[in-house]
């Protein structure tokens, strides 16, 4: 019952937030083009509910055609100081608002507000069965370990807590 609650509440505030959506968008676009160019969008290959795969929208960041570096651990390399990430880019992500097309995903059913942050779609294969819980939900705009954590630990720590996120949730909580 939660989860048919919570996808329409996600719904119903995905739909209030596209106008919101629609002037971030027309802003970053006019910057993006401005600064190289570029496509507006980075569609980025993840793994959804159930382990369904599913195209990820993002305001591209990064610089055309950039390489896909990664950590020991699988997870993505993300530094302040990263030479791939365009001006535009440094700001959107200081800001988040590179996530904000990911309304879209929301109102497509591929994603909730909260949830598990969605993983790489080549990295699902290593979760082991523990970790697989995670798709028991749809991923998240935000979550738990993003709300603890932001961006400071490892995939195996992130994934514990979205295990813990996805064996406690409630509305009730906290």
């Amino acid at each position: 019952m939660y989860i048919k609650v919570k996808r329409v509440i996600d719904f119903i505030l995905a739909l209030i937030g596209m106008p919101f959506l629609g002037i971030i968008l027309l802003a970053s676009a006019i910057c993006i083009k401005l600064e190289d160019g570029g496509p507006v969008f980075y569609l980025a290959d993840r793994t959804g509910r159930f382990g369904k795969p599913f195209k990820m929208y993002k305001l591209r960041s990064m610089k055309m055609n950039a390489p896909d570096l990664r950590l020991e651990d699988g997870s993505t390399y993300n530094s302040v100081d990263d030479p791939r990430v365009t001006k535009f880019g440094k700001f959107a992500r200081k800001t988040s608002i590179d996530e904000t097309p990911q309304l879209i995903n929301i109102l497509k059913g591929d994603m909730a507000l909260i949830g598990p942050r969605p993983d790489s779609a080549s990295y699902f294969s290593q979760y082991s069965e523990e970790e697989r819980k995670i798709l028991k939900v749809r991923p998240g705009v935000t979550g738990y370990n993003q709300a603890i954590n932001r961006n400071a630990v490892g995939t195996k720590e992130k994934l514990k807590n979205d295990i813990y996120y996805v064996e406690h949730i409630s509305f009730f909580s906290t």
